[in-house]
């Protein structure tokens, strides 16, 4: 039983992803990456090829990169795949929606999803997951979270309405072509100043669909919990804890 996530009808999902259609050069600057330990997880031996689904502005296709694979990014936005393609010239870039790539059957390795799987239409983008890839090949499905035991970190997604916050239940939905899940978790911390929380913030679907009115609300109460509450100040660098979920799925069905 998948539970514990987000659940979005159709309509709301493409509401809330549309909010990403543009803004790809302030979610590059200011998004944090991911830990190498998750992508090592993820691909399969001897892996060549690999499809980035959602790939945004290139945070994990790095990683799969670095990894030495050779990588197609897709993703709708072509905002997004300009800042990937400018910092990953050697990475294929195909502006197209996870559900639908147009790449041909049978060609990747491995492919993954981060940050973006609740995007997608679940059962259709497994199928197209599950069409992409080679025989023994995998899929691999990756979030940053969070991690909200740490009580100042609590407090603060509750004032920027993050939604990716670390929840220890959670199942990504998958449509049955995919099955043998397994599940990784790797806790790390991203280097940043409480000014780069406050653009962090300005990332986020709530932030980006909310009105100009709540968003300086958003904005304010930040900086009063930042600066005055917590006592910080301007520029100095903060351990900001994640956990980052992995999921792979190592058999496909036929």
């Amino acid at each position: 039983m998948w539970r514990g996530g987000p659940k979005f009808d159709d309509e709301r999902r493409r509401e809330l992803a549309a909010a990403f259609a543009a803004g790809g050069e302030h979610y590059e600057k200011v998004r944090p990456g991911y830990p190498q330990e998750a992508a090592a997880w993820i691909i399969p031996p001897g892996a060549r090829t690999a499809v980035d689904l959602g790939a945004g502005t290139g945070k994990f296709t790095e990683l799969l990169v670095a990894e030495g694979l050779d990588v197609t990014a897709v993703d709708p936005s072509a905002d997004m795949l300009a800042q990937l393609a400018r910092r990953l010239p050697g990475v294929h870039c195909v502006q197209a929606p996870a559900e639908h790539t147009g790449l041909p059957g049978s060609s990747a390795d491995v492919v993954v999803a981060a940050q973006a799987w609740h995007w997608f239409d679940p059962a259709a983008a497994t199928r197209e997951a599950a069409r992409l890839l080679k025989p023994g090949g995998r899929v691999g499905l990756v979030w940053n979270q969070l991690d909200t035991r740490v009580p100042w970190v609590h407090r603060l997604s509750r004032i920027m309405h993050a939604g990716d916050v670390h929840k220890p239940d959670y199942r990504p939905p998958s449509g049955p072509e995919l099955h043998g899940w397994e599940q990784v978790e790797v806790r790390w911390e991203d280097p940043i100043t409480p000014e780069g929380i406050i653009e962090l913030t300005k990332s986020r679907s709530y932030y980006l669909r909310a009105s100009e009115k709540h968003r300086r609300k958003v904005e304010d109460n930040l900086a009063w919990y930042l600066f005055e509450h917590l006592g910080h100040s301007p520029g100095q660098t903060l351990a900001l804890p994640y956990i980052s979920q992995a999921w792979r799925a190592t058999e496909t069905l036929g």
